[in-house]
């Protein structure tokens, strides 16, 4: 399992060197998480699917598991894509670019590359997963599986909601308010950590003390959206382009986790 972890991480650090390559070619960081999502998409079913003992009469869960992978890869990556080819740079990206100036491409190279080590963390939860011995089909598999598949749907319904209301011209300079949105200001973000932890339902294994690492995965990723590349630059630049609306909606709403808005 180490070996398949340093794999990914060998290959995330190829991928994400080419994210940077090619967001500097075209001008647009946003391909960043295209890179990203796809390639850890890739690489983490793939490793899931490796063959182990034939004895342990558990390819049906590494099947189960690089599925799972490969559907959360698949609805975030071409969304994130579509997204990118057809409209401006993220403004996370655009804010960090007028932050940092002129040193944005030599400061981007660390911000890329540190996601490398992030996919090998988020791999070692995927693997678990996938080399669960139990024989049988279990309640945690079915809510792992029901976990991931909730927060699949629920992180397309927030981006659909969200889609919606920019496309709407009365809306335009207000920010989003409706729906998932008026109970998180990022529910797509909170469905995304929250996707991680039907890893560690599917792979913790009581007689495996090991397995309980798989919880790293949620905990990390809740850490990057909530304190990194997610949430603070992104507020920062609603922050500008919003400013007192804005405030008032932090006010109001959950910065992350979906709670009721808070009455004014």
């Amino acid at each position: 399992m180490i070996i398949l972890a340093l794999g990914i991480l060998a290959a995330m650090l190829v991928i994400m060197a080419s994210a940077w390559i090619f967001q500097r070619a075209t001008g647009n960081a946003g391909w960043v998480d295209v890179f990203w999502t796809y390639g850890t998409g890739a690489c983490c079913s793939a490793a899931a699917l490796m063959p182990i003992a034939p004895s342990d009469g558990i390819f049906w869960r590494q099947s189960m598991v690089a599925a799972l992978v490969v559907l959360w890869s698949l609805r975030l990556g071409t969304y994130v894509a579509i997204r990118v080819a057809t409209g401006p740079e993220d403004v996370r990206y655009a804010s960090i670019r007028r932050d940092w100036g002129r040193a944005f491409q030599s400061k981007m190279i660390g911000l890329i590359i540190v996601q490398a080590p992030i996919s090998a963390v988020l791999a070692v939860a995927i693997l678990f997963a996938a080399r669960q011995p139990a024989p049988t089909f279990r309640w945690e598999d079915a809510l792992g599986v029901l976990i991931l598949l909730c927060s699949v749907g629920g992180e397309g319904l927030a981006d659909s909601q969200m889609k919606r209301f920019k496309m709407d011209p009365a809306n335009h300079g207000q920010v989003c308010d409706v729906g998932l949105w008026a109970w998180s200001r990022h529910p797509n973000y909170f469905f995304e950590a929250l996707l991680w932890l039907a890893y560690p339902v599917i792979g913790i294994d009581p007689g495996q003390p090991w397995s309980w690492l798989t919880c790293l995965a949620p905990a990390l990723m809740f850490i990057v959206l909530r304190f990194g590349t997610g949430v603070p630059p992104l507020e920062a630049a609603m922050l500008r382009s919003r400013g007192d609306t804005y405030r008032r909606y932090q006010e109001r709403v959950s910065p992350l986790m979906l709670w009721p808005p808070k009455r004014t």
